[in-house]
């Protein structure tokens, strides 16, 4: 962030400098051609003329690197005091998410293992209303989980990365979701060819899984999970026949709480872009409405 800030200071000033430039040696230029005018129709005046405006040009562009380089220098420094706030902010923030994930989930967990224990020997009734605690506060766990993981820059170090073959995570998770999507009436199609990739199976099997869980909320009759890649890039796709995505949604479409409907959190596809970005790859929403295609392009390992 701190190099790209100092690239656009450094840009906005070279193209304000560059044009002085280019003024100043348009002047000089002027100046010269009215002091050599009734010799600029001969050879030698001509030769002489463009002589001397290369040797303007010369001095104007050693004049301009070293300030370049200074206000580069600058602009570094610049940038590090404008952004040094906004830094030691997110690491407070990431404090802040780790404290509250550490602090909330323990007592999340107590009152499912209770809702649990004191199941057995409930009324069904009764039974039917601790389970729903049980799963209520698992699933808030759950969401604790992910809203400190976006609270995290997504980077290969946070990952267990070994080599893991997507045809693998395509096939597991196909299985986990072949029941329900039976159960709602859509087909579940399965494309997989072999693309061995760095990265953290547990949490390219959660990217796998969120895009499965959107086409689930969104699919009409069919979903298509497949996987692959060439020489340099695997793939894994996820496509369904729904309505697709508004256009209005497409631009945050990865943001926190953005599609948050039809029984989701909103979490799934934030979480989703942070794995695959976490992977040195990116997710992407390809093609047009009806029906919605996500890619996730990562790294192939060689």
């Amino acid at each position: 962030m701190i190099a790209r800030l100092t690239a656009v200071y450094v840009a906005i000033f070279a193209a304000v400098l560059a044009g002085i430039s280019f003024y100043a040696y348009w002047l000089i230029g002027g100046q010269y051609r009215s002091l050599l005018a009734p010799a600029l129709d001969t050879p030698e005046g001509q030769s002489g003329y463009h002589g001397a405006m290369n040797h303007v040009l010369v001095t104007i562009v050693a004049a301009d690197v070293p300030v370049l380089i200074a206000v580069g220098l600058l602009a570094y420094a610049l940038a590090r005091a404008s952004l040094g706030p906004l830094f030691e902010a997110r690491a407070r923030e990431q404090q802040f998410a780790a404290d509250a994930a550490h602090e909330l989930r323990s007592p999340l967990a107590t009152i499912a293992t209770v809702a649990q224990a004191a199941r057995i020997a409930a009324d069904p009734q009764t039974r039917e209303h601790l389970d729903t605690i049980a799963r209520t506060a698992l699933d808030a766990s759950a969401l604790i989980g992910d809203l400190l993981t976006l609270a995290r820059e997504p980077r290969p170090g946070l990952l267990q990365r070994e080599p893991v073959d997507l045809a693998h995570v395509v096939t597991t998770c196909a299985r986990e979701f072949d029941a329900r999507a039976r159960g709602a009436g859509l087909e579940l199609r399965v494309l997989a060819s072999g693309a061995i990739v760095d990265g953290d199976e547990r949490r390219l099997r959660e990217l796998a899984r969120n895009l499965l869980e959107n086409a689930l909320r969104h699919a009409k009759k069919t979903i298509v999970l497949e996987c692959g890649g060439d020489a340099s890039a695997a793939y894994l796709r996820v496509r369904d026949d729904g309505d697709g995505i508004a256009p209005g949604l497409r631009e945050r479409l990865f943001q926190r709480f953005a599609g948050g409907d039809a029984g989701g959190h909103g979490l799934g596809l934030s979480i989703a872009h942070w794995i695959a970005s976490a992977h040195d790859g990116r997710l992407e929403l390809e093609g047009e409405m009806p029906g919605a295609c996500f890619v996730a392009t990562l790294p192939r390992l060689s």
